[in-house]
Formats: C-alpha cells, sequence, structure tokens
C-alpha cells in the first residue's frame, strides 16, 4: 500500500525507516530529507553526518546550559539535543570567534563544559521531525537534568530513543528556508541587520550556566579525608 503524503512534501522513502530493518535504508532517508528538503550537504558514509563551518557552525553544551539560552534565539533557530548535550547552530565561522569571546567577557581563565564546532567537523545528523523510533520513547524537549524551577517552553512532537541517545532536533530546520539569517552571530551585536541573534549574549549565558553547573558538581564531591 503506498503512504499517503501531504502535498507537496514528498516521503523520506518508500516506507519508514524501520520497515525493512537495515540500517542503510533508515540512513538514506535521512540524507534524503537534509539534501533534498533542507538543501544541506552531509558527509559520505553511515551514520549520517552534518559538516560544520560550511552553513552553520555549532554550540556544544550540557542542556542545562542551553535550555538557559534559548530566549536569546529566533524561533526558527535550530537547536538539536543528543543524550545530555545540546547543539545550538551558530554562524559558520563563530567556532574561530569563541576563545577570544570568552577572553573578552572574562571566562577564558575558566574550565568550562563549553565548546564550538567548526570548519573541518561534523555532527550526528539529528533525527529529521517525525521519524519513529525503537524503544521506549521519550519526547524531544523533556529537560534532562534541567532545575524543577527553569521555565522551558519547547516544542515536543519528536519522540527519542533514550537506550539509543539518537539526536533529534529540540528546534527543527524549515524546509524552504534559508538557515543563515536566523542563526546567532557576532556581527548582531548591538542590534545586527536583519534581527539575527545576538551571539554575544548567547555565549555568556551558555558559559554563566556551565559555570553554575561546574560549581554544583564540585560541591556535591565528596570531602576527602585527611
Amino acid at each position: 500500500m503506498v503512504p499517503t503524503v501531504p502535498s507537496p512534501r514528498r516521503p523520506l522513502n518508500t516506507g519508514h525507516p524501520s520497515d525493512s530493518g537495515h540500517p542503510g535504508h533508515a540512513s538514506r532517508a535521512v540524507r534524503h530529507w537534509y539534501e533534498n528538503e533542507l538543501g544541506w550537504p552531509t558527509v559520505p558514509g553511515t551514520p549520517v553526518d552534518l559538516p560544520t563551518g560550511l552553513r552553520f557552525d555549532v554550540l556544544d553544551a550540557p542542556v542545562e546550559a542551553g535550555y538557559a539560552a534559548l530566549r536569546h534565539l529566533r524561533p526558527g533557530s535550530p537547536v538539536a539535543v543528543r543524550a545530555d548535550r545540546m547543539q545550538i547552530l551558530v554562524a559558520a565561522g563563530s567556532a574561530d570567534e569563541l576563545p577570544g569571546l570568552l577572553d573578552w567577557l572574562e571566562w577564558g581563565a575558566l574550565a568550562l563544559d563549553l565548546r564550538a564546532i567548526g570548519e573541518g567537523g561534523r555532527i550526528e545528523a539529528p533525527l529529521p521531525p517525525g521519524t519513529p523510533t525503537s524503544g521506549t520513547p521519550r519526547l524531544a524537549g523533556t529537560p534532562v537534568h534541567v532545575p524543577a524551577d527553569m521555565p522551558v517552553k519547547t516544542s515536543m512532537d519528536t519522540a527519542v530513543d533514550d537506550s539509543q541517545g539518537a539526536a533529534v532536533w529540540l528546534r527543527p530546520p524549515e524546509p524552504g528556508c534559508e538557515v543563515e539569517p536566523s542563526l546567532p552571530t557576532l556581527s548582531a551585536l548591538g542590534g545586527g541587520v536583519g534581527g539575527a541573534p545576538d551571539l554575544v549574549r548567547l555565549v555568556d549565558t551558555m558559559a554563566t550556566e556551565c559555570h553554575r553547573i561546574r560549581l554544583r558538581r564540585s560541591c556535591a564531591q565528596p570531602l576527602a579525608l585527611s
């Protein structure tokens, strides 16, 4: 039976990735979505990876730090989650700016769990929205180790397999829309053209939260006996 697909969207393949039981079919479906629906390049091989430094760089941090920074993003600015990490897409070239930006914000002397992936790097391609997964699902957008008093308002329509730890979109990119105008950029400092999010505010918020996480973990360590 031929599946019904709303026009003008096309099916990822002739069935769900799980129908065939072969990982290659799922990978082709994922690659098709990125290359044909979004027009994004992918890295050859299985599983599907996305190259960084071309259309975007990525800020990778604990989800606690990522959730705190979501208020600095535009609604269409893509954000992914993988296990207890959040990956926020930022303007290409931002990875090179991060060390100097952290120094300027007076965070450079601290070891923060915040890294940038830029030119020559790659990230796991998050599952396209609506992709079925096996096992017990968890909703994308469900906080992982997020403080109870932190308000979170997110899209929660994509299932994640906790056992596999697959990357998924918390805020997926929109097919047919250029991603670049929605990405945080250093040039937006003081009000960038086109309303792009400000990378400085984003990084400062994430660094602050990373430092708080570091302090909490230090306080939770058992005291050494003398």
